[in-house]
């Protein structure tokens, strides 16, 4: 998607006034400094009392958009923030619309309907009232390094043309104390943007992808820093229509990898390059890992030059 010079917002096909998307760097007042993490949730409460305190911690703003939860996800959102005493920092939005989910069912969607992927991040990020923003997951858990770093960058990033590309590691749950690590993906997607016109979303072949402009400065975090969580006991691949394509497209190498490894677990088999992981008594194995496993072995920061 690219913004014609002046455009101020978007409206879209349905008709749903309340649901135009108007542009923050184009409102008064405009951007101010800091951060802001946008979790994208539907039926998120077991992952969130894990993600959001590492999180309050690490911006400026957490901002959560829920997309008909039917467990009690936004109440689990107040009530962590509360318990951690950083209610202050989280706010709370609704999108009431239905989202395609990736692939075939993405790729039929316009990508100015309420309905499309990219109309749907185009919406949730135009809430955002700072110069930069992280693109995070519902159950995506920083480790205590990962939250020293993301909060260091913080004051870095704002006023200046940068992508932070983070690594994550699956962690499979199969109770309370026990879970499997996998290290052996090696993975890092670009989770965090600027503000502006030139970082926009947009419809691609599976998913949305946000624009870049070039040149831009790459900031790759190391690995270790945040986990994703995975249950076996759930259906990690609801939000895709067609598991299936994971095999046949190469740009589904990660969730080619998810599947393998989810599906191997279930069945009792333990993949190369997956840990399992069993807790001390009276200690969640999420917070073994995230405390103490992982920030064992940080690993440099990884700084690319200009696109």
């Amino acid at each position: 998607m690219t913004l014609p010079a002046g455009s101020t917002g978007l409206s879209n096909l349905e008709g749903h006034t309340d649901f135009d998307i108007t542009w923050p760097w184009t409102r008064d007042p405009g951007l101010r400094p800091g951060t802001t993490a946008v979790l994208r949730v539907k039926d998120e409460a077991p992952s969130l009392p894990f993600v959001l305190p590492p999180l309050l911690r690490a911006c400026d703003h957490v901002l959560v958009v829920d997309n008909g939860s039917s467990d009690g996800t936004v109440q689990v959102a107040a009530d962590t923030a509360e318990r951690v005493g950083l209610a202050h920092k989280l706010r709370q939005a609704s999108y009431p619309f239905a989202v395609a989910r990736a692939g075939a069912e993405h790729l039929a969607v316009h990508e100015r309907s309420v309905h499309s992927l990219s109309y749907f991040y185009n919406w949730c990020f135009a809430q955002v009232g700072t110069r930069y923003s992280w693109k995070w997951d519902g159950d995506m858990v920083l480790t205590t390094e990962g939250e020293a770093s993301i909060a260091d960058l913080g004051w870095q990033v704002g006023d200046v043309q940068s992508i932070v590309r983070v690594p994550r590691h699956g962690l499979y749950l199969e109770s309370d104390r026990r879970g499997y690590l996998d290290l052996g993906l090696r993975n890092a997607e670009e989770w965090g943007f600027p503000i502006g016109p030139d970082f926009v979303f947009t419809k691609a072949f599976e998913w949305e992808i946000r624009t870049t402009p070039h040149p831009v400065r790459s900031i790759g975090l190391p690995h270790g820093l945040c986990v994703e969580l995975k249950y076996l006991d759930g259906d990690e691949f609801a939000h895709w229509s067609d598991p299936a394509s994971f095999a046949t497209s190469y740009r589904n190498k990660r969730k080619r990898r998810e599947w393998t490894v989810f599906n191997a677990l279930r069945a009792g088999e333990v993949p190369e390059g997956v840990h399992e992981i069993t807790a001390p008594e009276g200690v969640h194995v999420v917070d073994h890992v995230t405390r103490t496993w992982l920030p064992r072995a940080p690993r440099p920061l990884q700084v690319g030059p200009p696109g």
